[in-house]
């Protein structure tokens, strides 16, 4: 259904086009018809040269040509405002005008048809004081229904109230016109404009002293300036009153126009009539006359009373402007002066608050020192008695320390022994693949099963055997040489060094488990890194198992085993980010310098994995500052105090710390640091969900638990693993490689029961 708008607009064309394009943009969206509104031709008046005349003081047909002439214009007029519109409907409406105001009118047209939208043009109404008074009373009447707009130069106004006036301001809050709820005073006008001196207040000495001949005329200036504003035409009718003289004079209104078929007596009647309508214009223009002289003498009496009005404001503005001047040197002489005195305040302030707190540091050094010396000589009779017992204790543990090196001399002559006799032996409890299997498994190392690292071939081949993904290596050494490193590797057993599975002596190759998750450079560097969820928890994580494996290596016995070549690409990540350190040394020529390559190896390591650079030779060229500088930000914002800590762990690597030991308490206390800023982080969400906890997983099967048991060594183990380890012969720990008390198993419910509970919401959440 197409809504009717209705636009009410004056004669202004400007003013009515850009009320109309304002009205189209508005509902442009819409289906509307536009209803103008106009006003009707004031047909009980003409306007002439002699000014504005009632119509009966014209003869018929004039009237009726000027009535026609006035509609004409409005008609040719309202054709341009609907050719404007162009192709959306648009019909004119004629508002008749009566004895009541134009607002009125409107409110009732607004009833009688239940207008919904309307639009006022500021010209509909002749002057502002018109326009703000309708429109204050069309806004407070008009029913619920009705949408009012007021437009202003094709712009929407607002109509508003504040301290007793009426104003309209436009969309940027600029005032258009304004009101007051009474008439505007002249006298407040020109008080607004030249406030009152001190000398004419009230409290002034000379109130005494009779009224001036301003205070005297304010009445009646005011009066004469309420009579000019209600004096004023607009000039739309003087206009009209032009365009209807050129009618008059050629309708006789000059010239009488006697009908021919009259007799003597009819003509004589009728130029007495004429005459009668002369004489009544006469004595108007001689009233009309005589009210111009005495407005023109009134308008000269106001005058000059204004103009010697201004000169006497003219004159107290010039007087208060020096008074102004002298008041504001005295005020600079005074401020400097106070600005004098406050700084020499604050300098003094300043002196006392320094003294004082000299003071109170001196008393509280006093204190202090009072204090530790009586308490230095508590501790220095306590170390007095303390070294007398420490002296008799020392000799006993000399003695003690004596028994206790033959034993351990024993134990070494016997554990090495036993440590040859197990070597003789190549079986370890791995099985020994044929060269068959080997090449079935991995097409006969064809390119395509060959694993490439950081872009480069490897002689490590993906396999599939017995069902399961694994990773032969292939070793170009001698057959005795082969024996010794299956040897050793075979010795190896921790849950952050790559397992081995078997191996084959004719190919000269190791079976390894597979590690799904690429090598850490690989991780770090790669295109796809950012698929990758490794966090600065996981890179925490990874450094500690690093670590952790390393630390292994070093302790192994008889004899400490060297990594010698410890980089991003000789760790390998499995499924859940766990790291497992592969490709180290297996030769038994090293001396302590390798160590400590390998300690310095691992600082680098650990600097590339906050800074999430390729950087060769970093340990050289940074220092812990520059380090918080490079932080790699990309997979989640670094803790900055664990950040620190890592950073000078690493840069510790490069000199100060010579064993795996001391790094490893260190890279301990980063985790447990890590843990207490990742535990007060975690919120229960889709990627909670997706981080597991590392002591779900078994440490053998690298696995979450199903049945987790505890051993004699503090941790949990898979139930199914860790009797397969001890059905191997084992009796040492698969992670401290410490001899075990015993072989029984503890269910763990606790954890049994954590993990349940964590497959539920993990399943909840995914459904």
């Amino acid at each position: 259904m197409m809504e009717k708008v209705y636009v009410a607009i004056g004669n202004d064309v400007q003013e009515g086009f850009a009320t109309l394009e304002w009205t189209l943009r508005k509902w442009s969206s819409s289906q509307i018809s536009i209803v103008i509104l106009h006003a009707d031709i004031n047909r009980d008046f003409v306007y002439t040269y002699y000014g504005k005349l009632p119509a009966s003081y014209v003869n018929d047909e004039s009237v009726d040509l000027l009535n026609k002439y006035q509609q004409g214009k409005l008609n040719k007029i309202l054709q341009q405002y609907i050719d404007f519109c162009g192709e959306v409907k648009t019909e004119t409406l004629n508002i008749e005008k009566y004895d009541e105001p134009i607002h009125k009118r409107i409110l009732q047209l607004i009833s009688g048809l239940r207008i919904c939208k309307l639009v006022i043009g500021a010209t509909f109404f002749r002057k502002f004081g018109n326009l703000i008074m309708g429109l204050k009373k069309i806004q407070q009447k008009k029913p619920n229904f009705c949408e009012l707009y007021l437009i202003s130069g094709g712009k929407l106004i607002f109509l508003k109230e504040e301290n007793n006036e009426g104003f309209i301001e436009d969309d940027q809050g600029v005032i258009i016109a304004k009101l007051n709820k009474k008439r505007g005073s002249f006298k407040g006008w020109i008080g607004k404009m030249y406030p009152k001196s001190p000398r004419d207040s009230p409290s002034s000495s000379s109130s005494a002293d009779p009224p001036s001949i301003w205070e005297r005329s304010a009445e009646e200036i005011e009066e004469y300036f309420n009579n000019l504003l209600d004096s004023n035409e607009d000039e739309e009718e003087s206009e009209i009153g032009q365009a209807s003289n050129a009618i008059l004079e050629n309708n006789g209104f000059t010239e009488l126009d006697i009908p021919q078929d009259l007799n003597s007596r009819q003509k004589t009647g009728f130029l007495r009539v004429k005459i009668g309508e002369a004489k009544d214009a006469i004595h108007l223009k001689r009233r009309e006359a005589k009210e111009s002289v005495q407005r023109y003498s009134k308008a000269e009496w106001a005058i000059t009373l204004c103009n010697s009005r201004v000169d006497d404001i003219e004159a107290r503005l010039n007087e208060e402007t020096t008074k102004r001047g002298d008041l504001e040197k005295e005020l600079e002489t005074v401020t400097e002066q106070l600005t004098e005195t406050r700084n020499g305040i604050e300098q003094t302030r300043s002196t006392i608050d320094s003294t004082f707190e000299i003071q109170r540091e001196l008393s509280n050094k006093l204190k202090s020192s009072t204090l530790s010396k009586s308490q230095s000589e508590e501790q220095l009779t306590k170390m007095i008695h303390k070294r007398v017992d420490m002296i008799q204790e020392i000799e006993k543990l000399r003695k003690q320390k004596d028994v206790m090196q033959r034993r351990i001399e024993f134990c070494r002559d016997k554990e090495a022994i036993e440590t040859a006799a197990r070597l003789n032996h190549l079986t370890f409890f791995y099985k020994e693949f044929t060269p068959d299997e080997i090449k079935s498994s991995t097409e006969h190392f064809s390119e395509h099963s060959r694993i490439k690292c950081s872009g480069d071939f490897t002689n490590v081949y993906r396999a599939r055997i017995n069902h399961t993904t694994v990773a032969i290596k292939l070793y170009e050494v001698s057959e005795e040489e082969f024996g010794s490193k299956v040897k050793i590797i075979s010795r190896l057993q921790h849950p952050h060094l790559v397992a081995m599975l078997g191996f084959c002596t004719e190919l000269k190759c190791v079976v390894f488990e597979y590690m799904h998750g690429s090598c850490l450079r690989n991780v770090l560097f790669s295109n796809s890194r950012k698929k990758q969820a490794l966090n600065w928890r996981s890179r925490v994580c990874i450094a500690t198992e690093v670590c952790s494996g390393l630390t292994f290596l070093h302790l192994s016995k008889p004899k400490s085993i060297v990594h010698g070549n410890l980089n991003l690409t000789n760790i390998l990540l499995d499924r859940n980010n766990v790291a497992k350190l592969h490709g180290f040394r297996l030769d038994s020529s090293y001396n302590e310098s390798d160590i400590r390559s390998d300690v310095k190896d691992f600082g680098g390591l650990v600097l590339q994995l906050l800074t999430g650079r390729n950087w060769s030779g970093i340990l050289d060229e940074v220092n812990e500052a520059s380090v918080m500088e490079v932080l790699d930000q990309r997979d989640g914002e670094w803790p900055l105090h664990v950040a620190m800590e890592l950073a000078r762990l690493a840069i510790k690597c490069s000199g100060g710390i010579t064993g795996m030991t001391m790094v490893m308490k260190e890279m301990e206390e980063v985790r447990k640091k890590a843990d207490e800023v990742g535990n007060n982080k975690i919120s229960v969400d889709c990627d909670e969900e997706t981080v597991i906890p590392s002591f779900f997983f078994c440490p053998i099967l690298q696995d979450i638990m199903r049945d987790p048991h505890v051993a004699s060594d503090g941790f949990s183990y898979e139930f199914s693993a860790i009797e397969r380890w001890f059905g191997m012969g084992h009796n040492t720990s698969p992670l401290t490689n410490l001899e075990l008390e015993h072989n029984r198993l503890t269910p763990n419910h606790t954890l049994r029961s954590l993990i349940q509970d964590w497959h539920n919401k993990r399943s909840i959440s995914v459904s």
